[in-house]
């Protein structure tokens, strides 16, 4: 029987990333919150500020965006998940201003140098529509000249078998994450195994896991280009990484820079 990878679109971002999850996202130090990881992305997205104001669409818990603003940018979010905006008021108050909305509709007075949005979050909106939208949205916040800069993966499906639509991208010790991918609708639902304490009874290394899911509609570079088209937006560049090693038909990932005109 087929996985039927719309079953998790009745869900809000509130619904799927709850307090639960917002408790455990920042890894201080460690994953995409490292340094390594932090460093090129924050210098990249300063420079590309260029001394005015900065927006981040689904500012989460303030990864970026604290950072950013450490290093003199004055930056707003907006973030559809009530609990990761707790988070992030823990941490700064109200010094980030944050609006609670959807990053492909919702407002925030005023005009910015760069609008930005990374780690693959574009892709949390499910339909086709709904990330036109968003780059819509990304272009009327914009000042003119200002850019808009996305952060996005790009799915090898030449690796994926039609027997077994499933893909390993992490396996390591006490997590594993699985993607079930339908490339008919180009959604897919990544599975988040993580494993818990060890169990008090029984041998061996038997331990509690516990599963999250989440949907995404993943998005070719030349879809994401057609879509800023829409938007009256150009490319301007296209990078592998935030160090700006080159993009190939190999690289796993993107940072893409569009330009208002």
């Amino acid at each position: 029987m087929a996985f039927d990878l719309t079953r998790l679109d009745h869900l809000s971002q509130d619904d799927l990333w709850d307090e639960a999850a917002a408790a455990s996202y920042d890894t201080p130090g460690e994953g995409m919150f490292s340094d390594a990881v932090l460093g090129p992305t924050v210098d990249r997205l300063a420079e590309l500020a260029a001394g005015g104001a900065a927006l981040e669409l689904a500012i989460g818990t303030g990864r970026v965006a604290i950072p950013l603003a450490e290093r003199g940018v004055p930056v707003s979010g907006i973030e559809l998940s009530a609990a990761m905006i707790e988070r992030l008021r823990a941490k700064v108050g109200n010094d980030i201003p944050v609006l609670h909305g959807d990053m492909a509709t919702a407002r925030v007075e005023g005009e910015f140098s760069l609008v930005y949005l990374v780690f693959n979050t574009i892709a949390n909106l499910l339909t086709q529509e709904a990330q036109v939208q968003c780059f819509r949205n990304a272009a009327a916040h914009l000042r003119p000249g200002g850019c808009f800069v996305i952060e996005l993966w790009v799915p090898d499906l030449r690796a994926l078998s039609p027997a077994a639509p499933v893909q390993v991208f992490t396996a390591e010790d006490g997590y594993l994450g699985l993607d079930v991918i339908d490339t008919a609708t180009q959604r897919v639902v990544s599975h988040h195994v993580v494993f818990d304490e060890r169990l008090a009874s029984g041998g061996g290394d038997r331990r509690a896991a516990r599963i999250g899911r989440t949907p995404h509609r993943y998005i070719w570079p030349s879809e994401l280009d057609l879509m800023a088209q829409l938007a009256g937006l150009r490319l301007e560049s296209r990078y592998a990484d935030w160090s700006g090693e080159p993009f190939t038909a190999t690289s796993p990932s993107h940072v893409s820079v569009y330009r208002l005109s």
